[in-house]
């Protein structure tokens, strides 16, 4: 069974890990949030501003409408990101995570973060399995303030 697993009685739950969730948040990365728009309304706009104004990563937004938001070009799909990204952070539905999981295994991202209410256990395990680092049902505001971290 994958590192960052619990299995119960025929079913495996991922359990976040303290020192992934700090490292993430404290450590200089691109993170690439999937479902970033210009929609003010909309969680993903707030967390990316906080990921990119009070920890200090570079945040590329990626949305079907590839908009710019907090002066970050956007993209249209995570395949179409050019260099590196270090972090997927999923603001998508939890039937549509897999996916985004997946495409983040093909980029070669180091980590995938699925915020608060997104839950996809098997693409947890395959991202797990493919080497990324795994957060998942949490948001990074909420962890960088209950770590006192940030």
């Amino acid at each position: 069974m994958p590192d960052g697993a619990l299995w119960f009685a025929g079913w495996v739950s991922h359990v976040n890990d303290p020192e992934v969730i700090r490292r993430l948040l404290t450590t200089p990365a691109r993170w690439a949030v999937v479902g970033l728009s210009t929609n003010r309304a909309r969680a993903a706009f707030g967390v990316a501003a906080y990921v990119q104004g009070t920890l200090g990563h570079e945040i590329v937004p990626v949305h079907p409408r590839a908009e710019t938001v907090h002066g970050a070009a956007g993209y249209a799909a995570l395949a179409d990101v050019p260099g590196r990204v270090d972090v997927v952070d999923v603001f998508v539905n939890s039937r549509l995570a897999g996916a985004v999981v997946d495409d983040a295994i093909a980029a070669g991202a180091g980590a995938v973060w699925l915020q608060l209410g997104v839950v996809d256990e098997e693409a947890s395990q395959r991202a797990l399995a493919a080497g990324l680092d795994v957060v998942m049902d949490t948001c990074p505001v909420i962890e960088g303030r209950r770590t006192g971290l940030v």
